[in-house]
């Protein structure tokens, strides 16, 4: 999910004024059930009162549309903007709590070299700022595209034939996929003949290896989810993908702080690739980006890593990750669904269980986001809204998925988390 952080209030009639951070505190299940009771009061709201009803097409929904181009695998697929729309409401590429971002990998299976490339959003019915730099794709090229959603639920639509976007009971969330499983046997057979060679994680200043996406040092409630994709956001209000040239047209270098804004997806791979690695002196796994030629990261690049090169215990989908339930219900066949999107092999149920995953989480996980305080209180916060620093993010990061994952009754235990927060709410210091 985007940003997991602990917001300890909640007002049921301001479901749709929820920022990201306090939708995502609640846990799925929670939130669905919260949404439906909203539905309901505002139907028959709307159903009393015709204002209501004419004033119904200005809110801001959760839950956004997303329309998948024709030959969405193709380089004119890949060129073409993706459409964001909402059934009732509105949704908006330049809302922070809506934008949806895509993102794809390619192989070439012929040299086994990657490159990845950042299909743009915009909303239906507009035009991209700057029109979208077509990739030149390798003869053969395998292509996997990932979604990422800084809302609740992203629903695809139009060519979905090789996309994964849930199951029949319902869609994962802010996650989904386009040809993962080719992309990643591809891959995979590039490794085995030697044609692709994934870096090794390298050595931390904590003396341990660099993490990866399944890392219990790093995952939490619903690991290896969202992209790295970022856009930029002219001061018309249109968006377009985020390379140096458009930045130069649009004048980011200028005035960017004032008129112009970059739109990113608070994932756990940028905090991964953006925040953890630095603070701890570690590198991720780049690839050349088509549109701008710049070594750039990708979820697809740090999962291919982490299935090479996570050394045990390794944090896997577990069935209470909130985006693989189905309604308040653990399903095996949805989080395998999820699983094959990200390379991971199908769930062992006697062994891939939620209690060892919580046991994990906080043990291993635990003791090394203690281990590495003294870098990370020293590093910045991907959210200072919500936490002072990195150390102070991780821990409250780490507190709301305990309660998210029901791992207090599963190990039948108290939160070990304990965040300290200044009359703003912001977490600024934790015991663990």
């Amino acid at each position: 999910m985007r940003w997991k952080t602990i917001r300890p209030t909640f007002m049921l009639p301001q479901l749709r004024k929820l920022s990201v951070r306090s939708r995502l505190a609640l846990g799925a299940p929670v939130l669905a059930v919260l949404a439906a009771a909203v539905a309901v009061v505002a139907s028959v709201a709307v159903q009393g009162d015709p204002q209501l009803a004419a004033n119904q097409a200005d809110i801001a929904n959760p839950d956004c549309t997303l329309q998948v181009p024709a030959n969405p695998l193709s380089a004119k697929g890949l060129a073409t903007p993706y459409l964001l729309s909402a059934a009732t409401g509105h949704c908006h590429e330049t809302n922070a709590d809506q934008s949806a971002f895509v993102q794809a990998t390619i192989l070439d299976p012929a040299t086994g070299k990657l490159s990845v490339y950042d299909p743009l959003v915009i909303d239906k019915g507009s035009k991209p700022s700057i029109a979208p730099t077509p990739p030149a794709l390798p003869r053969g090229a395998v292509v996997g595209i990932w979604f990422g959603f800084n809302g609740t639920n992203l629903t695809l639509r139009g060519d979905t034939g090789s996309c994964v976007n849930g199951d029949q009971a319902g869609v994962f969330g802010q996650y989904a996929y386009c040809n993962a499983q080719p992309f990643f046997a591809a891959a995979n057979n590039a490794i085995a003949g030697k044609k692709l060679v994934i870096p090794p994680l390298g050595t931390g200043k904590d003396g341990r290896p660099c993490m990866t996406t399944r890392d219990f040092g790093l995952v939490d409630q619903d690991q290896s989810d969202n992209v790295t994709t970022t856009y930029l956001q002219a001061r018309d209000g249109r968006v377009a993908q985020d390379t140096p040239a458009n930045e130069s047209k649009l004048g980011f270098q200028k005035v960017r702080a004032k008129t112009r804004a970059k739109l990113s997806n608070g994932s756990d791979n940028v905090l991964l690739d953006a925040f953890v690695d630095p603070a701890l002196g570690c590198t991720p796994f780049t690839a050349p980006d088509l549109a701008s030629g710049k070594q750039v990261t990708s979820l697809a690049l740090d999962e291919l890593q982490a299935a090479t090169r996570q050394a045990a215990p390794v944090a896997l989908v577990p069935t209470n990750d909130p985006m693989v339930l189905d309604g308040t219900k653990t399903s095996v066949t949805k989080t395998n669904l999820y699983r094959v999107g990200v390379d991971m092999p199908a769930i062992n149920t006697r062994t891939d269980t939620p209690q060892g995953y919580c046991k994990q989480l906080f043990s291993t996980g635990l003791q090394r986001t203690k281990v590495d305080a003294r870098f990370t209180k020293v590093a910045p916060s991907p959210d200072p809204g919500a936490a002072s620093n990195l150390f102070t993010f991780l821990a409250q990061r780490l507190s709301g998925s305990f309660d998210n994952l029901g791992c207090g009754k599963l190990l039948h235990t108290k939160n070990p988390v304990h965040v300290v927060t200044n009359k703003a709410g912001v977490v600024v210091d934790a015991g663990l």
